[in-house]
């Protein structure tokens, strides 16, 4: 250890030393360090490379809103991960730490030469630099903007590492472990409530831990602490460390993340990295505290400059000091404390500066018992030093005037600027803010969820009050909750937080003109960049905010916010109130792309549905293909046999004699009740009134635009009851498109939607021997083609099961759909395989499904159409009811754009050589031999080898298709251009005879 590790000082274990590597060379920690502490204790303060500039950097914070000190860490092959804040990595043995943003090495970095040209990198640069010549753009700018932009190095290796998630329900969740938070959590766990109280740290306490000196109800913080932990415990409080709040979202849900390895070397088998928590709370607690706001100034940025309640921590919490010669400068009470701590542990404080005229007497009397000199009025203007500060400049300042400067020689700069409430978690909520003009901050105002703010998130300061106001709160949720409790009053002595100014900006970049004053360090905005925003036209905090990129960073504004609007309310003139805040939004801090997905990953990555005949086609060699989350059987290979040999062996067989198709995907939904038509004639474009039970009806569904959604055959089995199908990715967006229409725009209506997809297992058999196949197995029902013609539908009973017996076909040929139970699919599957084999009944899967519609010119949702298609360009302007007075997308149908000439319908198109086969998505030109760009007038929707047709056939969407009949157009592609003639998209039997068998 070196000497600026403080012996006996801290919580970490000293006596259990931590070997790990930085950039390859060897550290040691102690137990409970984090990789910042540890460096720190070995002299080190340069951690990394600013993003823009390269300038040097080290940790400026002691917590994850630390913008600085950003690392890449390794464990194990693939285990490695970037952009990891080395201010709460927690060091284990054989951890492999690497900074980042920098090459060769981190001391000497060739891109800092972006540092010596910052005049030509001010804000807004990229909008302006990289307009011209336009020439430049794909060989200079666009290679050079890739190769600088990012943080770190992506992983490319698979991460072997898992991640779970879970749920759970609590009465109250506190967030945030500090004084205020624990007396929250007693309080309401006294009251009889199931408490959960979360922290991001690795243990509970807060600011208790950088404050020891302190006396609660006469015992030292650290024992209080240990006492009021156990109690908790007792009171069966849940208490998770190292558990971020990332997100607080609708009806008081918030996502918590978990970790649960990445502090450990060799994790347990089956141990996730990290733990995604959703958790619903009757009343949610933020007792996050504050952070400490950065001083604006003239290098400001260096190694070694960090926030004075920091310094705090690294010394009574991990017993290190950060430097042998401190200067402090302050606006606020705070930052006296932890020049005393540390004057006490052996490090020289040159002098306190502190930017009021007046600060309080008694602390300005405790620092000259110290032997520390103030300078009361003064500013620092400037630091010196490469990679890491050796001196500050200091003025003294009153009124605008600034005096003679005088440099102290140092090795490290505290500076605070007083205190912000951390409203991230509060602001996720939509919750409104209100701005104290006392304390120059925004405080929360109007609550949107069932929130309680404690502490100092709410501007009460100090160990005193966070106690007696998180009790309070406790006590309000137990009420809010039903379960009366008073709050209790705890005594606190040594109460050190203490009150300041809030200046933001020291004068430093006023007094010279090459002054920098860094405001967001990671990405180098520095306070004239901000005021340069708004010269050139930016007055919206939002317009600022990204004309500069200030709190884009990965802290996301937690460091640069307040300070940022503070410049940009000078700059405008306007009160901060009236410029406002940014946007905060989840996650809280940098969160991992593991934790989000959880189990949702390889197989697991969506739920794999499959139908109750899936495991016959799985052991009957189907290949099988993913539709919408279903396994579908794609064909069913013989031996030997490709793709193409079998899909055309699949659609002869089925033309020829009959073919059984598993259709149990198509969507299903239950529409009842006594207007449960009147409801079908304002969704669908067909009319509905006059529709008998017993028959069907090709359904069409529009959205408001007119554009075709979602198409499906519908029976209507009795006065008040429709049996709907819709597309098999289609099922839950129709489902959700009608209850929205039901509840929002006719609640008056007396109808119940219900989705049976999953109820009804649906077998479809095709073909001129179909009716012979299914004929003995129907009880009760006469289904010759006589009684029961194409599109009826009658409830029956099949092979002994209650079935939905449809005879529709989606193959041009005589077919039946029969529905039964999930329960009996695979049962009366096997049955009718077996009663088909006489007939050389042919399983088919979804290829040889799509070639037989498209033979027949029938067109699938999503395929066939983009969303732009209306009824009418897609030739079933027949299925749009002409009478009706309105339905959904009625009005959209008569836009003068959706009528005009020229619009893309859909054709069908022939190739002129017979024999190629044109590819899906190919695009359409009229004259081949125009320049490149070409203009495009279509694209081919769909294309198959047509057995039926004796040829390749296609379906294409054509601007003025329907009249383009008979016309030649070129498909160009990379081995040549394509001629095709645009047709009719029938292919087979156009007059429907085979239907009526």
């Amino acid at each position: 250890m070196t000497n600026f590790r403080v012996p006996g000082k801290g919580r970490v274990d000293q006596r259990r030393p931590v070997t790990f590597s930085f950039d390859d060379k060897e550290f040691t920690a102690a137990k409970g360090d984090t990789v910042a502490s540890a460096l720190l204790a070995n002299g080190v303060h340069l951690m990394g490379r600013s993003f823009k500039y390269h300038r040097p950097r080290g940790p400026v914070a002691a917590g994850s809103e630390e913008p600085n000190a950003l690392i890449g860490t390794r464990r194990g092959k693939g285990q490695f991960e970037p952009n990891t804040r080395a201010t709460v990595q927690e060091v284990y043995k054989g951890l492999a730490a690497t900074s980042q943003n920098k090459f060769p090495n981190l001391k000497f970095d060739i891109g800092e030469i972006n540092d010596k040209a910052y005049m030509l990198l001010s804000a807004g640069f990229y909008y302006k630099t990289f307009m011209w010549p336009r020439s430049f753009w794909d060989k200079v700018y666009e290679p050079f903007i890739r190769a600088a932009a990012g943080l770190g190095v992506s992983p490319t290796e698979e991460d072997p590492d898992h991640y779970a998630s879970r749920y759970l329900h609590t009465d109250v969740l506190v967030v945030g472990a500090g004084p205020a938070g624990l007396a929250a959590a007693r309080s309401a766990a006294e009251a009889g409530l199931r408490v959960t109280l979360v922290d991001e740290n690795s243990e509970a306490g807060g600011t208790l831990l950088s404050e020891p000196q302190a006396l609660i109800e006469g015992a030292p913080a650290w024992d209080w602490l240990a006492a009021e932990l156990a109690a908790l415990t007792d009171l069966g409080v849940k208490i998770m460390t190292r558990t971020t709040a990332i997100g607080y979202y609708h009806q008081n849900m918030v996502g918590l993340c978990e970790k649960l390895t990445d502090y450990v070397a060799t994790p347990e088998a089956n141990i996730p990295r990290e733990r995604m928590w959703r958790v619903r709370a009757g009343q949610v607690i933020l007792a996050q505290g504050a952070l400490e706001k950065p001083l604006v100034f003239d290098g400001n940025d260096r190694p070694g400059v960090m926030l004075a309640g920091s310094a705090q921590t690294y010394l009574n919490r991990y017993g290190v000091r950060v430097g042998d010669r401190a200067v402090v400068v302050t606006s606020h009470d705070s930052a006296y404390h932890a020049a005393f701590d540390l004057v006490e542990s052996g490090t020289a404080i040159r002098a306190i500066v502190d930017t009021r005229a007046m600060p309080p007497e008694d602390l300005v009397s405790q620092a000259r018992i110290r032997s520390i000199l103030v300078l009361t009025g003064h500013t620092v203007t400037g630091t010196s030093g490469r990679l890491r500060v050796k001196s500050v400049r200091v003025n003294p300042v009153r009124d605008g005037w600034v005096g003679e400067a005088r440099e102290l020689l140092c090795d490290c700069v505290l500076m605070s600027g007083g205190w912000t409430p951390s409203l991230h978690l509060f602001s996720h909520t939509k919750g409104s803010l209100k701005w104290d003009a006392e304390q120059q901050t925004f405080l929360p105002d109007r609550m949107t969820e069932a929130c309680l703010i404690a502490g100092a998130g709410r501007g009460l300061w100090g160990i005193e009050a966070a106690l007696t106001d998180g009790a309070e709160m406790g006590a309000v949720a137990a009420r809010e909750l039903g379960k009366p409790i008073e709050a209790k009053r705890l005594t606190v002595e040594q109460d050190r937080t203490g009150t300041g100014e809030s200046n933001t900006e020291l004068p430093s970049d006023l007094s010279q003109g090459k002054a920098r004053a860094f405001v967001d360090y990671q990405n180098d905005v520095t306070a004239k960049d901000l005021r340069l925003a708004v010269r050139e036209g930016m007055r919206s905090i939002e317009h600022v905010k990204r004309y500069t990129t200030n709190g884009m960073a990965t802290d996301q504004g937690k460091m640069s916010n307040i300070n940022g609007l503070n410049i940009a309310s000078d700059a405008l003139g306007k009160p901060q109130p009236q410029v406002g805040l940014t946007t905060f939004r989840p996650p809280y801090t940098p969160t991992s792309f593991g934790a989000f997905a959880g189990y949702h990953r390889g197989d697991h990555f969506e739920a794999t549905r499959k139908t109750p005949i899936d495991i016959w086609a799985e052991e009957n060699g189907a290949a099988f293909e993913p539709v919408s989350q279903w396994r579908r059987a794609w064909y069913f290979p013989r031996a030997g046999e490709t793709m193409d040999a079998a899909v055309q062996r699949e659609c002869k067989a089925t033309r020829e004699s009959v073919g059984m198709f598993d259709a149990s995907t198509l969507g299903k939904i239950e529409v009842t009740g006594p207007d449960a038509v009147e409801f079908m004639n304002r969704m669908y474009t067909n009319p509905w009134t006059k529709l008998q039970p017993g028959r069907a009806r090709y359904g069409l569904l529009l959205g408001d635009d007119g554009f075709i959604r979602d198409d499906g055959v519908i029976g209507r089995l009795s006065q008040d009851r429709f049996h709907v199908t819709t597309t098999t990715g289609g099922a839950a967006r129709v489902l959700n498109m009608m209850e929205d229409y039901l509840q929002t725009e006719w609640p008056d209506l007396k109808v119940w939607l219900t989705s049976t997809t999953e109820q009804w297992a649906t077998i479809a058999l095709n073909g001129p021997n179909a009716r012979k196949v299914i004929e003995p197995f129907v009880e009760g029902l006469d289904i010759s083609a006589e009684a029961f013609p194409h599109m009826s539908v009658a409830e029956c009973t099949v092979a002994g099961f209650p079935a939905r017996l449809f005879r529709i076909s989606f193959t041009g040929e005589l077919g039946f759909e029969i529905n039964v139970p999930a329960r009996h699919g695979l049962e009366l599957w096997e049955t009718l395989y077996a009663a088909g084999r006489p007939y050389d009944l042919c399983t088919y899967g979804t290829e040889t499904m799509h070639v037989l519609r498209a033979e027949k010119g029938y067109i699938i949702v999503g395929q066939d159409t983009d969303g732009t298609v209306t009824p009418f360009d897609a030739g079933i302007g027949w299925a749009v009811g002409k009478a009706k007075p309105d339905f959904v997308g009625m009005r959209a149908l008569k836009r003068p754009d959706l009528v005009a000439d020229g619009r893309k319908q859909l054709v069908g198109l022939l190739t002129e050589d017979s024999t190629t086969k044109l590819e899906e998505g190919a695009q359409i030109v009229l004259d081949p031999a125009q320049p490149v760009p070409m203009k495009m007038v279509g694209h081919v929707t769909s294309s198959y080898h047509s057995v039926a047709a004796g040829r390749p056939i296609a379906m294409a969407l054509i601007a003025g298709g329907h009249g383009r009949m008979g016309e030649t157009v070129h498909i160009p592609m990379p081995d040549g251009v394509i001629r095709a003639t645009v047709t009719s998209p029938v292919f087979y039997d156009p007059e429907g005879a085979r239907l009526a068998i």
